[in-house]
C-alpha cells in the first residue's frame, strides 16, 4: 500500500493526469506533455509576472492610509522585485528552442514555485485585510480574485500546479472573510468558493483536452517522423533535433554531441539468414541502443544499418564516449533470432559542437569522417573527430569529384589476366580488371575508387564502359576466347544492365556465349531482388555465369541449386594455403570433386608456385588464374600470350 501511494504522489506532483483520471501514458510521452505543459506556462509567465508586479504596485497605494503600510510596502517591493526578475528569466528562457522532453523533477519545481507565490498572495487577506479601510478591502478582494482566475488561466493545463497556486489563495480568503461579521463579505466569500471550483473544473477539463490533443499530435507524427522497422524516430526527426541543438547552441552557448554508428556484421546477417532475419537483428539493435541512452534521448535510425544520436548539454566529452562505449558493449551477447545466436558489432564515430562544427553540413560531414576511421579501425571501435579525419574525407571527396570526369578523360582502362587450361595447357580466356591511371596520383587501386563509385552511383556508367570496352576488346581476339567481366552488387540494381550487355555484344559482334559475368553472393540478396531475374536471362541469351571468390560466403551450395553456373572460381585464400593447410587441401579436393559431379568448371585463382600448379594439376582442376600465369596485360598483350607453343612448353606437364 505504502509503495501504491508513493507512486501516486510521484505521478500526482510530476503533473501526470492519469493522477487524476486523466489519459494514461508511458514516460516517453508523458515528459513530451510536460513539455508542451511548460511551454504553455513559460508563454504566460512574463505576462503574469508583469501582473504581479503591477498589482503589488497597486496594493501598495491602496494600503498607504493603512496602520501596516510600511509592511505592505516591503511586501509590494519585494514581490514587484522578484516578479519581474521572474519574467525577465522566462523571456530569456523562452528564446530557447523548446525541449522535446521534460523530467518530473522540473513539474516539481513548477508545482513548488505555483505554492510559494500562491502562498504570497495568500498571505494578503490574512495580514492586511482586516485593518485597511472599506476602499483597501476592495481592492485586496479584487486583487485575489484577479489572482484567482489568473493563476487558474497560467496553470491550466497543470492541474496540481493550478491547486497549488489557488489554494493558499482560498484558504487566506476563507480565513480573513470568516473573521467579518458583515453579511456581505460572507455572501463574498460563497462567490468566490463557487466561482474557484468552476475554475478547477475548468483546467480539469481543459488539461484533458489538451492531453489528448497532444497525444493525437504524437501519433499523428510518428508517421513522418518514426521508422516503421524499429519504431526509433527516423532521419526527418534526427534533423529536427540536430537544428534545435544547433539552435541551443548559437543562443545560448550549449554544447553537444553527435554520435554516428554502423553495424560491423549487418551484411552478413543478411547474407547467411536472408532478409527477415536482418530485420529482426535490426529491432533487436535498436532495442538495445536504447537502452544505453538517457531518458531524455532517443537514437535514431537514419538510414539502412546506421543509427544516431544527439547528445543534449554535453558536461564533458566523456560522456559522449561513456554513451558509445555503452553501445558497443550492448553488442557483447549474441542476439537471438529464429533459433540462432548472431553475433553482432557496431562500430562509432564522435563529434563535439562547436568544436567539430556548428552547422548541420559540417557536424554530419565530420562525423561520418569519424565513423569512417572507426570502421577501418575493426568492429567496436569507437572514435572522435580528428582534423586528419578531415583531410581524408576531403581526399576522399576529391577522388570522387576525379573519377566521376575519368572516363571522359580517358583515365580508365582494363588490364587483362588469362586463364589456363590445364588439360590442354592453353589460355581459354581473360579476366578484364578495371585499372585508373591517375594524372596527379598514378595508379589508384580498385580498392580505393570502386567502393566510391557504389557509394555515388558511378558505378553505372563505369560498369557501362567496362562491358563495352571488354566486348570490343574480345572482338579482335580468337574466336574460342571468352572474356570475364566482374560485376559489382549495385549494378545488379539497375535493370538496365541487361540492355547494355545485349547492346554491348550487337556492337561488337561477338556471340554472348564468349561473355562470363562474375559474380558474388552477395548479389542475390533480397536487397538487390532483380539480380536472379537478370542473371536467368543472361544466361538465356547464352552468356555464361562464374561465381567468384567460391568458399568466402554462407550459401555457396545453395547458390549453385538455384542457378546453372558455368564456371566456379576458388578463392585465392584457400589456393595460397593448401599445401600447408590439411584443411584447406580438403576443402579445395571437395569443391572440385563437388564440382565435377554438378558438371560445372572449376578455375583456382592466385595460382603462384610451380608446386601449387602441379598439385591442382594432379586433383584435375579444369583452368588456373594467378602470377605464375602471368600478371595482367595491357590488351595489347594478349595476343602475345596466346602463343600456344609457348604455353604448351612451359607449363606441360
Amino acid at each position: 500500500m505504502r509503495t501504491q501511494l508513493t507512486t501516486y504522489f510521484a505521478r500526482l506532483f510530476a503533473g501526470d493526469l492519469s493522477a487524476f483520471g486523466g489519459p494514461a501514458t508511458d514516460e516517453a510521452l508523458a515528459g513530451h506533455i510536460r513539455a508542451e505543459q511548460m511551454s504553455l506556462v513559460l508563454g504566460y509567465s512574463v505576462g503574469i509576472m508583469l501582473a504581479n508586479a503591477c498589482n503589488a504596485a497597486v496594493l501598495a497605494i491602496a494600503l498607504w492610509q493603512s496602520p501596516d503600510r510600511a509592511f505592505a510596502l516591503i511586501w509590494a517591493v519585494t514581490v514587484a522585485g522578484a516578479a519581474i526578475a521572474f519574467g525577465v528569466q522566462s523571456h530569456a528562457s523562452r528564446r530557447i528552442t523548446k525541449p522535446q522532453f521534460v523530467s518530473r523533477r522540473a513539474v516539481h519545481r513548477l508545482v513548488r514555485n505555483a505554492f510559494v507565490l500562491g502562498a504570497v498572495w495568500g498571505i494578503v487577506p490574512v495580514a492586511f485585510f482586516a485593518d485597511a479601510d472599506t476602499g483597501g478591502k476592495l481592492v485586496i478582494t479584487c486583487l485575489c480574485s484577479g489572482m484567482l482566475a489568473g493563476g487558474a488561466f497560467a496553470f491550466a493545463t497543470i492541474p496540481i500546479a493550478a491547486i497549488a497556486f489557488t489554494a493558499p489563495l482560498f484558504l487566506g480568503i476563507a480565513i480573513c472573510l470568516g473573521r467579518s461579521n458583515d453579511v456581505a463579505y460572507l455572501l463574498i466569500a460563497i462567490l468566490v468558493a463557487v466561482y474557484g471550483t468552476v475554475l478547477l473544473r475548468a483546467v480539469f477539463v481543459n488539461s484533458f483536452s489538451f492531453a489528448r490533443r497532444v497525444i493525437r499530435q504524437v501519433e499523428a507524427e510518428r508517421t513522418v517522423r518514426q521508422d516503421p522497422l524499429t519504431h526509433l524516430p527516423n532521419r526527418f526527426a534526427f534533423n529536427e533535433t540536430l537544428d534545435a541543438a544547433l539552435k541551443r547552441l548559437a543562443l545560448s552557448g550549449e554544447e553537444f554531441a553527435v554520435l554516428l554508428l554502423d553495424l560491423d556484421r549487418f551484411k552478413e546477417v543478411n547474407d547467411k539468414f536472408g532478409h527477415p532475419a536482418g530485420d529482426e537483428f535490426l529491432v533487436q539493435v535498436a532495442s538495445r541502443l536504447q537502452r544505453c541512452t538517457r531518458a531524455a534521448e532517443h537514437v535514431v535510425r537514419i538510414g539502412g544499418d546506421e543509427f544516431a544520436l544527439v547528445m543534449a548539454n554535453l558536461a564533458r566529452p566523456e560522456d559522449a564516449l561513456e554513451i558509445a562505449e555503452r553501445f558497443v558493449a550492448s553488442f557483447a551477447e549474441p542476439f537471438p533470432i529464429e533459433g540462432r545466436q548472431i553475433v553482432g558489432a557496431t562500430s562509432v564515430g564522435i563529434v563535439l559542437a562547436p568544436r567539430d562544427g556548428n552547422t548541420a553540413l559540417d557536424v554530419m560531414k565530420n562525423a561520418d569522417a569519424a565513423l569512417y576511421r572507426a570502421k577501418k579501425a575493426g568492429p567496436g571501435t569507437v572514435c572522435f573527430f580528428e582534423d586528419s579525419d578531415d583531410r581524408v574525407s576531403r581526399d576522399r571527396k576529391a577522388l570522387q569529384s576525379d573519377l566521376e570526369g575519368a572516363i571522359a578523360r580517358d583515365e580508365l582502362f582494363l588490364a587483362f589476366q588469362p586463364f589456363l587450361d590445364l588439360a590442354e595447357n592453353r589460355i581459354t580466356g581473360f579476366e578484364a580488371l578495371l585499372r585508373w591511371q591517375h594524372p596527379s596520383r598514378g595508379l589508384v587501386p580498385p580498392s580505393e575508387f570502386i567502393p566510391i563509385a557504389e557509394e555515388t552511383g558511378l558505378i553505372h556508367e563505369i560498369g557501362e564502359w567496362v562491358i563495352r570496352r571488354a566486348c570490343a576488346t574480345l572482338a579482335d581476339w580468337p574466336e574460342e576466347i571468352r572474356v570475364a567481366v566482374n560485376f559489382s552488387a549495385a549494378q545488379f540494381h539497375n535493370t538496365g544492365i541487361l540492355q547494355t550487355i545485349v547492346q554491348a555484344l550487337a556492337h561488337a559482334k561477338v556471340s554472348p556465349s564468349r561473355l562470363e559475368v562474375e559474380i558474388t553472393e552477395s548479389m542475390l540478396l533480397s536487397k538487390y531482388g532483380s539480380a536472379a531475374s537478370i542473371l536467368n536471362a543472361l544466361l538465356q541469351l547464352g552468356v555464361t555465369v562464374a561465381l567468384d571468390d567460391f568458399g568466402t560466403g554462407f550459401s555457396s551450395l545453395t547458390y549453385l541449386r538455384k542457378l546453372p553456373f558455368s564456371r566456379i572460381k576458388i578463392d585465392q585464400s584457400f589456393i595460397s594455403d593448401m599445401l600447408v593447410q590439411p584443411d584447406c587441401a580438403a576443402i579445395v579436393k571437395s569443391v572440385i570433386s563437388l564440382a565435377r559431379d554438378l558438371r560445372i568448371a572449376v578455375v583456382a585463382e592466385g595460382v603462384e608456385t610451380a608446386d601449387q600448379l602441379e598439385y591442382l594439376r594432379q586433383i584435375s582442376c579444369d583452368e588456373v588464374q594467378g602470377y605464375l600465369i602471368s600478371r595482367p596485360v595491357s590488351a595489347d598483350g594478349v595476343l602475345a600470350l596466346l602463343d600456344t607453343k609457348k604455353l604448351v612448353a612451359t607449363y606441360a606437364a
